[in-house]
């Protein structure tokens, strides 16, 4: 299936209603854009959870070192890696029964989208999560 944004509605909801957003690629290092963009989440309400191949502990948060090693339910997966790695990402999120895969700006791969749809996730890609945040939902915390 061809991918599609969803519709403007659709994110913000996905928004709304989200908890949990499990980061991959987010490390230790304040000058990448996994952590600016996850500490600015921290601070309008959502649950950021860490996952690197270290399983570091980042922004105060526990980290893990894969997608099922997360022992609580997660609504977004939140990718900060290149498009070749991202099938893989899709895998993981619909084995973990996450409700959304979101490639962060400058990220695409239809077959990483098609995975995740046919797993019963939305799909979102090239698109920064604070940014759409911060747009759609301007009154959060």
């Amino acid at each position: 299936m061809a991918y599609e944004h969803p519709d403007r509605e659709t994110i913000k909801s996905l928004l709304e209603q989200a908890g949990a957003i499990a980061v991959v690629g987010l490390t230790n290092n304040p000058d990448r854009p996994a952590y600016e963009v996850s500490e600015a989440m921290m601070h309008r309400g959502y649950r950021i959870i860490p996952v690197n191949p270290r399983g570091e502990d980042v922004l105060g948060q526990k980290g893990y070192a894969s997608l099922a090693d997360i022992p609580e339910p997660v609504d977004i997966v939140n990718v900060f890696r290149r498009a070749e790695h991202t099938p893989e990402v899709a895998k993981e999120a619909v084995a973990i029964r996450a409700k959304t895969l979101w490639l962060q700006l400058g990220i695409a791969s239809e077959e990483a989208a098609d995975i995740a749809q046919r797993g019963g996730l939305n799909v979102i890609m090239d698109r920064c999560i604070k940014v759409e945040d911060a747009v759609l939902r301007p009154n959060r915390k």
